[in-house]
């Protein structure tokens, strides 16, 4: 039981946001069903199962997407990845205006996101995105299919390391000279109340 502990540990170490990519490696449409598959049978509030995907690879709707979605808050001087650098697929997560289904949508993001590091790929949760003009640009109807969360996929193209801080320490991600992503997490002893 141990060691599927630790390789379940593995998967979620690798499992990071990553914003950079091997845009040439594209992610066919058959990987993003199975990553949906995954993401289908988890916890759901009430059971409702309200949230619906958006499946975008063909490269010309993913620049059209890639042109609605803002990166890396932290990053003050980077205006997201560079062209050869951008993924090669989305999923968008919908579900009606006025429901609240952020629960749902976390936990299946994160089933994608683990699918996704178990077979080579990456990907970023994208919160920071121009609504409106994704259901535009995907033919959606604003008040069934409103999106809540972009899901970036692709190969990773960047090293992203995580770094045990304690809790009063700094927590805003950054790259180093040699563009290392470097991710700050709170070490485990200072997260547990006793």
């Amino acid at each position: 039981m141990q060691d599927r502990l630790e390789n379940f540990k593995r998967t979620v170490r690798a499992n990071r946001s990553y914003r950079r990519f091997f845009e040439d490696v594209r992610v066919s449409d058959e990987t993003l069903t199975d990553l949906l598959e995954l993401a289908r049978t988890t916890a759901s509030g009430q059971n409702n199962q309200v949230t619906r995907f958006a499946l975008v690879s063909e490269p010309d709707r993913c620049q059209d997407l890639f042109k609605l979605l803002r990166w890396a808050g932290a990053l003050k001087d980077w205006d997201g990845p560079e062209a050869g650098e951008r993924p090669s697929a989305y999923i968008v997560l919908v579900s009606p205006k006025k429901v609240n289904a952020a629960w749902d949508e976390g936990i299946i993001a994160q089933t994608i996101l683990l699918g996704a590091s178990e077979i080579g790929l990456g990907g970023c949760m994208l919160g920071s995105i121009d609504r409106l003009e994704i259901c535009n640009t995907l033919k959606l109807d604003p008040e069934t299919q409103w999106p809540k969360l972009v899901i970036a996929l692709g190969k990773p193209k960047e090293e992203v390391v995580i770094e045990d801080v304690r809790q009063d320490q700094n927590l805003k991600y950054y790259r180093d000279e040699k563009q290392v992503h470097h991710v700050p997490k709170i070490v485990l002893e200072d997260l547990i109340i006793r």
